[in-house]
């Protein structure tokens, strides 16, 4: 699997465990978009995140977390992304690697 679908598989999937089990501002359905700058993973990648309670449900291999303040934090095999939520955007940057060739980029979010 490229890096970058397994990229949008921690948006997807990963658990934002700091973020508090009630209701927040990050709560809601997102679209996630994945740029690639460098490297061969595939240019850009959009797929649905839904957050409840500040959190989307966990996959094995997967952890990530959002800061009471916004940070965002995740991985999985490798691939690594950070950034900053608001209450209707996020943003920053992640690398990894496709075939052994490492990649970069930044991903964007907006809540629905």
């Amino acid at each position: 699997m490229r890096s970058v679908r397994a990229f949008a598989l921690i948006f997807a999937f990963a658990s934002l465990s700091a973020a508090p089990a009630v209701a927040s501002d990050y709560d809601g359905n997102w679209t996630v978009t994945i740029y690639t700058k460098n490297g061969s993973c595939d240019p850009t990648t959009r797929f649905p995140v839904n957050i409840v309670g500040g959190k989307v449900a966990a996959q094995e291999g997967l952890t990530g977390s959002v800061s009471s303040s916004g940070f965002v934090k995740v991985s999985i095999n490798g691939a690594y992304a950070n950034g900053t939520m608001n209450a209707t955007t996020a943003s920053g940057k992640w690398n990894g690697a496709s075939g052994g060739v490492p990649c970069s980029g930044r991903w964007e979010a907006a809540k629905q």
